[in-house]
């Protein structure tokens, strides 16, 4: 049964290992003239990905399959570049906003669908679903998928790809392998001092080079780095409270506290979640012509942190999990699609799926901090010969989600105030590079 629950862990962590790698990489090349072939040559690789997970292969093929699915997750930063060259500004900006809320929310639909197939057709027949899904998705890019715009070039820096690659390798694997920690420390924090290493030797090597796989100086500006410490504290603490919820409302009876609900219906507590997040994604861009983004984040963050106060206090009853949910729905809604406003009105256009796709790098190590915190904590309050946590750890879990979203409200609040700062007394607005539009003055002006 150990076998088989790490297996089954594998599949899902495999796919965030190789979609963390193949993100930056997939985001550089997105920036050159040859987007339309990488994205088509993305969906190729998905496509086959999904095949193989459908055929009844053996489970290393499934697991083959898997990562190549996970490519696809670089997707959505191209995505972004391709609206922002194409569309005009404002549509541009609701559009990128909502590009960044679906590829979240877009769960509480898959997940319960995929779940349902699964029961009466077996994990195969859920995988058919995402095979019928980015085969209709690849043939639309064929036909409609718009060339890049011409004179740009877009170099990788494969040795950069490498070191970078291995860096991430190593912190996802820390991440998702909490076991690790617990039975092989000294291994565990020599893993964990290479990952360092290495993150800072590509950080060097990115700075030295002329075709930087990612633009760590443009990093630094206030607007990206506050933008992707508040992507990194707030993802792991958004990821933290999914889990928490779902694994409570499967939990059985007999732990003294659950629901017992089976994968399907599991699922369809999530759809409170896709709805209002959704809803927050679409509302967000007018309440941007009105609200500057950092303050959009750092409201966002403090929507989430409410979750998980009434997780903590409210959870006896199935409407209650439902509202926290809700709750949690709203503010990812709202965060996700604030977010890339603060990091394109500093980012030239060419850079834009460069830009975020790093920002998604960041919140792909974000997700997998927060669940590793909330499987450390449920680890730490299951007492010894018991399956299930006691009631108190999900209880610990959620304070220490509370604290993981008022820093990352602090954060937010600190970027909003050092922007201020910046901008001259006659000219509120961030102060972009020449030829970069501000999308979030655009935004609030309406233009």
């Amino acid at each position: 049964m150990a076998f088989r629950v790490d297996s089954a862990q594998w599949t899902l962590t495999i796919a965030l290992l190789s979609g963390a790698v193949a993100t930056p990489v997939l985001g550089r090349l997105g920036a050159g003239p040859h987007r339309r072939a990488t994205i088509l040559a993305t969906l190729a690789i998905v496509v086959v990905g999904s095949a193989l997970t459908v055929l009844p292969l053996p489970f290393a093929w499934l697991l083959v399959g898997r990562a190549a699915r996970g490519v696809g997750l670089g997707l959505t930063a191209l995505m972004m570049g391709v609206a922002r060259d194409h569309l005009p500004e404002e549509r541009s900006a609701a559009t990128i906003a909502l590009i960044s809320v679906v590829s979240i929310i877009g769960a509480g639909v898959g997940y319960p669908l995929a779940a349902l197939l699964a029961e009466f057709g077996g994990l195969r027949a859920a995988y058919g679903l995402g095979l019928l899904v980015t085969a209709i998705a690849f043939v639309t890019a064929w036909r409609s998928m718009p060339a890049a715009p011409e004179g740009r070039s877009a170099h990788v820096n494969v040795a950069g790809a490498l070191v970078l690659a291995g860096g991430l390798l190593l912190v996802l694997f820390l991440a998702g392998e909490r076991s690790l920690w617990s039975r092989h420390l000294a291994v565990a924090v020599t893993l964990a001092v290479a990952a360092v290493l290495l993150l800072c030797v590509w950080t060097v090597s990115e700075l030295r080079t002329k075709t930087p796989l990612v633009d760590v100086r443009a990093v630094r500006h206030p607007a990206v780095a506050g933008a992707n410490i508040a992507m990194f504290v707030g993802g792991s603490g958004m990821y933290l409270l999914l889990t928490l919820i779902t694994r409570y409302a499967q939990t059985p009876h007999s732990a003294g506290y659950g629901f017992g609900l089976t994968t399907f219906v599991a699922g369809l507590v999530l759809i409170p979640f896709s709805v209002l997040g959704f809803v927050a994604g679409k509302l967000t861009p007018r309440v941007r012509t009105r609200i500057d983004g950092p303050l959009l984040l750092a409201g966002s963050a403090a929507i989430v942190g409410g979750g998980f106060v009434l997780f903590a206090t409210a959870r006896s009853n199935l409407a209650e999990l439902l509202a926290a949910m809700g709750v949690l729905g709203f503010g990812v809604g709202s965060f996700s699609a604030a977010m890339p406003g603060v990091i394109l009105a500093v980012t030239p256009k060419s850079e834009t799926s460069s830009a975020m796709s790093f920002n998604y790098v960041v919140r792909s190590v974000g997700y997998s901090l927060g669940s590793a915190i909330g499987g450390l904590v449920l680890a730490a309050g299951t007492a010894t010969g018991r399956l299930f946590p006691n009631d108190d750890a999900y209880t610990t879990a959620a304070l220490v989600g509370v604290a993981a979203m008022a820093i990352t409200t602090m954060a937010s609040l600190a970027l909003a105030l050092a922007l201020a700062r910046r901008r001259s007394p006659e000219t509120n607005p961030i102060t972009a590079p020449v030829g970069v539009p501000d999308l979030g003055r655009s935004s609030r002006t309406g233009s």
